[in-house]
């Protein structure tokens, strides 16, 4: 998970200030040299850290904050404060203007480029927009293809010229045909090469010279630490660019590249690739992330990915079959579902206030165990009947076997899972009863 390092870092070393009572210039001294090394570590620009530190220690010496009531915990929000400040310190959402908007991806060989485009057309046809897709990598083997599977599955046009390897060419008859056709956002999918190369800069001038591109933003493997801010250093002096999209930062990064990115070239990050699905990309919010690196977890996008996957009429159906004890392995699978949508239990799990990223409780937690125990429920409810899913209370001794050999799983497991969910549903059922007639409004994810 990206941070992991870094978070528990952050975490180990505040966590003696946060318990503690007075503290000393000394001690935060001591606390800043501890953060500077790990932001080091991270792969965060060396004069991006000099600065954060300072500006720190400035803050964090004080006489109000040395004499507070709670100093420690005063200085961890002085940190967070200014972790905001280096990644952002708003979010930034692309504005798209009337008419048709032109967005040109660029970026290394390997970023997630072709991905990246097919995401950001889902999310723009998501959102009522029109956008067309264009495969400006000639190069690439499959690269054109790619592209046109990814727009597929998001249901997306691509636009794409056989045979040619004029790559200006085909950008003005995208253009074109984007025009004539009223699509409103058009999404160049350039090349891109292994460094940052002369001819590379070259074909990208020339496509920005030869259509009016609204946005040049810039795809960054955010696994590459340090070398993503020398190419968005690059990219920024050499073409200009208006933003900065961070891929793979579900992956195992240091976190460097957030971290300095925006410091260094003066470009705000736009979103972040968060997993492989074609849905998988957010708007980047530098305060949701500087919370989660310091263990304060991150409820707001929680709440965001549950509106996102659970609708407010399921939600009050589920409840009244709670409410009436009717909650069956039917429910429950379509729980699981849910979940796996939203990330999986870690994912949930790194939202929440102290059990985020670094957090020695998750880890002991063994959230991959508690994965696969998931797996092995869903095999289970899979090896039911339709009248044994729908009927929880029909479960014989003799039902029990079948499901048994039927999904190759041993009877004390699946004795030991019929009674932990006749345990959940008599729980589910009670606390729907307190909650009363307005439940369904707390209740928006019950499992």
């Amino acid at each position: 998970m990206a941070f992991e390092s870094l978070s528990e870092k952050f975490q180990n070393i505040f966590r003696g200030l946060r318990n503690g009572g007075r503290i000393t210039e000394a001690d935060v001294k001591a606390a800043m040299k501890e953060v500077k090394m790990a932001l080091l570590e991270a792969d965060v620009n060396f004069r991006v850290v000099k600065s954060f530190v300072k500006q720190v220690e400035e803050r964090a010496v004080g006489e109000d904050v040395l004499n507070g009531l709670n100093p420690g915990q005063m200085v961890i929000k002085i940190v967070h404060e200014e972790l905001v400040k280096l990644l952002g310190p708003d979010p930034v959402e692309l504005e798209l203007r009337p008419g048709l908007d032109v967005l040109m991806l660029a970026g290394l060989q390997g970023a997630g480029k072709t991905t990246m485009a097919a995401k950001l057309a889902a999310r723009f046809k998501k959102n009522g927009k029109n956008p067309l897709l264009a495969a400006l990598d000639v190069y690439r083997p499959a690269a054109v293809e790619q592209l046109k599977i990814n727009g597929e599955k998001v249901g997306v046009p691509v636009f794409s010229v056989e045979q040619s390897t004029d790559v200006v060419a085909i950008a003005k008859a995208a253009y074109a045909y984007a025009k004539e056709n009223r699509f409103n956002v058009l999404i160049l999918d350039t090349a891109g090469r292994l460094h940052v190369d002369e001819s590379m800069m070259e074909e990208l001038s020339k496509v920005k010279e030869a259509i009016p591109v609204d946005q040049t933003i810039l795809t960054v493997d955010a696994m590459t630490g340090q070398d993503a801010v020398n190419v968005a250093a690059s990219f920024e002096e050499q073409i200009g660019i208006t933003g900065v999209i961070l891929t793979k930062l579900d992956g195992d990064t240091r976190g460097g590249a957030a971290l300095s990115i925006r410091a260094v070239t003066g470009k705000p990050i736009l979103f972040s690739g968060v997993g492989e699905k074609l849905g998988d990309v957010e708007v980047f919010y530098p305060d949701r992330m500087a919370s989660r690196l310091l263990g304060m977890g991150d409820v707001l996008s929680l709440i965001e990915k549950v509106e996102a996957e659970v609708k407010v009429e399921d939600a009050k159906a589920l409840e009244k079959k709670m409410r009436k004890g009717q909650f069956d392995y039917n429910d429950y699978l379509e729980q699981m579902a849910t979940m796996k949508k939203m990330g999986g239990i870690s994912a949930i799990l790194g939202m929440l206030p102290g059990m985020g990223l670094g957090n020695k409780g998750l880890k002991n937690l063994n959230t991959e165990e508690s994965e696969e125990k998931l797996k092995k429920i869903e095999v289970m409810i899979s090896s039911m009947t339709p009248y044994e899913r729908s009927h929880p209370d029909a479960m014989s001794l003799s039902r029990k076997a079948r499901i048994s050999r039927g999904s190759g799983i041993p009877m004390d497991e699946i004795h030991r899972m019929v009674k932990q969910f006749e345990e959940s549903r008599k729980m589910m059922k009670q606390m729907t009863g307190m909650m009363g007639k307005k439940g369904h409004r707390n209740m928006r994810f019950p499992f």
